[in-house]
């Protein structure tokens, strides 16, 4: 393992190193790794979900000022395709999808997918090179942070409640939580079930949320704590006979599960794009057009 001043990093230390936010306690104005609370910034989530938002604006708008139906280039066909994906995704689950629903589908498609793929960056990479200009640590792979996925969870969900009442009306959706799922005909037996009509909308509202940011979280943070055990084995590299196999099977790991990690990094960002939509779709319905 590598040595510091203390002497060699033992392997928890380094997972642990690897997976500790560059934090800034707005309290104190100080970084501090083990700051918690509702003022400390994560500043290298807050940083690198920035620059690839700002990057996906800037090559969409780059290909659109340049597209020609002539001669379209091969980054116009492949933006033209990714944009037609999304589309006929939305189409399919969103029926009378308002205009405002593809472009968000898209922005969270390739956002979301732009920020799983800093899991294919080398663990070591980034933060090696942040250890050079000072900085001690660097997580780079913004959807292993869960402040992250719930920040666009909860996006979400506020766009649903938004949703709710445009397509419903006040009127119409709090008639809907008072009355489903148990839309007794009886007016009687209807009084006496709303309050457990009330109770299951919310813990429907709240599940949809933390699920979604829960699964997103979940899949990219095992995907990264499986590249850094994969790192680990190919430390071992100058320790004996033992120490070179563990490395070349650390290499052919390293290349096997990036390649399989590259679909996970789409398919999560699919997921994440498909639900937001279906639950949008929901929202725009009323619980009695579907039965």
């Amino acid at each position: 393992m590598a040595s510091s001043e203390h002497g060699e990093v033992t392997a928890g230390e380094y997972v642990e190193h690897h997976l500790t936010n560059l934090k800034l306690d707005l309290s104190t104005g100080q970084f501090d790794p083990y700051a918690t609370g509702f003022w400390v910034l994560h500043v290298d989530t807050l940083a690198f979900s920035l620059i690839l938002g700002l990057l996906f604006l800037w090559l969409f708008r780059r290909v659109s000022k340049n597209a020609t139906s002539d001669t379209p280039t091969g980054g116009q066909n492949f933006i033209e395709m990714v944009i037609d994906f999304v589309n006929a995704q939305v189409a399919e689950v969103f029926e009378g999808a308002p205009k405002l629903i593809g472009p968000l589908a898209l922005t969270i498609f390739v956002w979301v997918f732009l920020m799983n793929c800093m899991d294919l960056v080398p663990v070591d990479l980034l933060p090696s090179l942040g250890l050079l200009v000072g900085v001690e640590y660097l997580k780079i792979v913004p959807s292993t942070d869960v402040n992250i996925t719930f920040g666009l969870a909860f996006g979400v969900f506020f766009l649903t409640i938004y949703y709710n009442f445009k397509f419903k009306g006040a009127v119409g959706f709090g008639k809907e939580v008072l009355t489903y799922p148990f839309a007794a005909a009886n007016p009687v037996v209807q009084l006496i079930l709303m309050p457990v009509n009330v109770v299951l909308r919310l813990v429907e509202e709240v599940a949809r949320p933390v699920s979604l940011s829960l699964r997103l979280f979940g899949n990219l943070f095992a995907g990264e704590l499986i590249f850094l055990l994969i790192a680990l084995m190919m430390a071992f590299a100058l320790e004996g006979i033992t120490g070179i196999v563990l490395a070349a099977l650390g290499v052919g790991l390293h290349w096997v599960w990036a390649v399989f990690h590259i679909l996970v990094v789409t398919l999560q960002a699919f997921i994440f794009m498909v639900l937001t939509v279906v639950y949008l779709s929901a929202a725009a319905h009323s619980h009695a057009e579907d039965h």
